[in-house]
């Protein structure tokens, strides 16, 4: 059956910002039998007029690629970043920061009112960033037998077959939706520059020494992947992930220690599964320290390479505050606090000098080991923290083993809280839920779910991840009398 052509669409003026942060337009085309029916388009801003050629057409709305940027809007700028619109990260460097965050607030409004159908209070304007790049303390890189190529690239090894900088493996990131492309990336302006740097030295001296990149089709090739992290001072953990225990790394590992002495924590592990996790496998210590240390105010974090920590350190700072306040604002002295999807128990700790105790349950083991250090570390003794899926820890007879909680914090994964979940917070019953949230769509979804019992007092969107569409928001519910 032969596939039904697709429209283009002329002249169409952008107007405003979706999700996974496309933009839209609403189209009407009495040619096209289309009335008011939006269309969405990555890579454009409010207010550019282009051409758009339809990729998908749908009952209720289109999808589409820019064909000609005819006029761009008076609000784009230049993006920074030379693999922008290639790589599929950092989605808004074409809009400028101020831009950025009125949409992210946005955001906020349109999900709580539209999915919750909430009643809100006035929403705090957003907690902007100082940093709009080199912001990240933590980025992951994958190997790659073969770079990916663009549709130029192509074309010109069609017509250069023997052009061998087009047939070089890549370390960089992986194409959206393609577990098995890479983008080689020379430069990335989320992190400080000396990332830039230590990736492409491990990437030049493993095609010198002729250390094989990985192919996740085969299975075949020696490194795998890379993990760089850093702390406020600037000291630096470099993780290389290995496919096989004889891969030799240890010129490699030697040259990354002399050539960077920031370098305080330079480990590695060998993976020899079929896929890129390695929360279940140890990781070795080649020079250095298994760990970095990261503060907040009078605390101090243990990171390993495992380890959970929100991206943006200086802006963590700000969302913990936030949720601190929140969480004991106007309410019980000392208060008995459950603190659920704790992770490494960074909010636990946070606010445990504030509270009688804090109870913080966590999914993955690995993460409650390191929020039981991180509390002895800071000699916290009202903590207590559980690993374990959190419908099946926190039940009705948990709460009456430990204590019917004051406040409960909640700071779920993307996917949000499951159901049950929301039904022992009900049942529990505290004063105040103080629920953060990345995902503002779930957020929603769940507040609804509480609406009967709990009243929403304050709203404050916080964004961790500047160039991107996405947005942490947390919100206050107070029992409703």
């Amino acid at each position: 059956m032969k596939k039904k052509n697709l429209p283009l669409l002329q002249n169409i003026e952008i107007t405003g910002v979706a999700a996974e942060g496309k933009a839209f337009a609403k189209i009407t085309d009495d040619q096209l039998q289309i009335n008011n029916m939006v269309v969405f388009v990555p890579y454009c801003v409010p207010g550019d007029i282009v051409d758009l050629q339809v990729t998908k057409k749908k009952h209720s709305f289109m999808e589409a690629r820019v064909a000609r940027l005819i006029k761009p809007s008076d609000k784009r700028c230049e993006p920074v970043c030379k693999h922008y619109g290639i790589c599929g990260g950092c989605k808004w460097q074409i809009l400028p920061y101020d831009e950025q965050l009125r949409w992210k607030q946005q955001q906020i409004t349109d999900n709580l009112t539209r999915i919750g159908k909430l009643q809100l209070p006035p929403i705090s304007p957003i907690l902007g960033s100082t940093k709009t790049y080199e912001y990240r303390n933590k980025l992951e890189f994958t190997f790659a037998n073969h770079k990916w190529l663009t549709t130029e690239q192509m074309a010109q090894l069609k017509a250069n077959p023997e052009d061998e900088t087009l047939r070089e493996p890549a370390l960089g990131f992986h194409i959206p939706n393609c577990f098995d492309k890479v983008l080689q990336i020379d430069e990335c302006h989320l992190m400080p520059n000396i990332q830039n740097e230590i990736r492409n030295a491990v990437r030049d001296y493993a095609i010198a020494n002729n250390i094989s990149f990985y192919n996740e089709r085969s299975h075949e090739g020696q490194l795998r992947n890379m993990m760089i992290r850093n702390n406020h001072l600037g000291e630096l953990m470099v993780v290389i992930v290995i496919a096989d225990k004889n891969t030799p790394i240890d010129g490699m590992m030697t040259m990354l220690h002399e050539r960077f002495p920031q370098i305080i924590s330079l480990m590695y592990c060998v993976n020899e599964k079929m896929n890129d996790t390695i929360g279940d496998l140890p990781v070795q210590t080649f020079y250095g320290q298994d760990y970095i240390m990261e503060h907040m105010e009078n605390l101090q974090f243990k990171v390993g390479p495992k380890s959970f920590y929100q991206t943006n350190t200086d802006q963590a700072y700000e969302l913990y505050k936030v949720a601190r306040r929140f969480a004991l604002e106007a309410g019980k002295e000392k208060p008995l606090i459950y603190d659920l999807y704790t992770g490494t128990g960074t909010i636990a700790n946070f606010v445990a000098q504030y509270a009688s105790k804090v109870i913080g349950i966590e999914y993955v083991e690995d993460a409650v080991a390191d929020a039981r250090i991180n509390a002895q570390l800071n000699g916290l003794t009202n903590t207590e923290f559980f690993a374990g899926d959190m419908k099946d820890i926190l039940t009705s007879d948990f709460i009456a083993q430990h204590g019917r909680p004051d406040v409960i914090i909640t700071d779920p994964p993307r996917a949000g809280m499951h159901e049950d979940v929301v039904n022992v917070i009900l049942h529990a019953a505290p004063e105040r839920i103080v629920y953060v949230s990345c995902n503002p769509a779930t957020q929603a979804r769940d507040l609804a779910l509480l609406d009967a019992d709990y009243q929403i007092d304050a709203v404050q969107p916080v964004d961790m991840f500047p160039q991107t569409q996405h947005v942490e928001n947390v919100v206050l519910l107070t029992r409703r009398e």
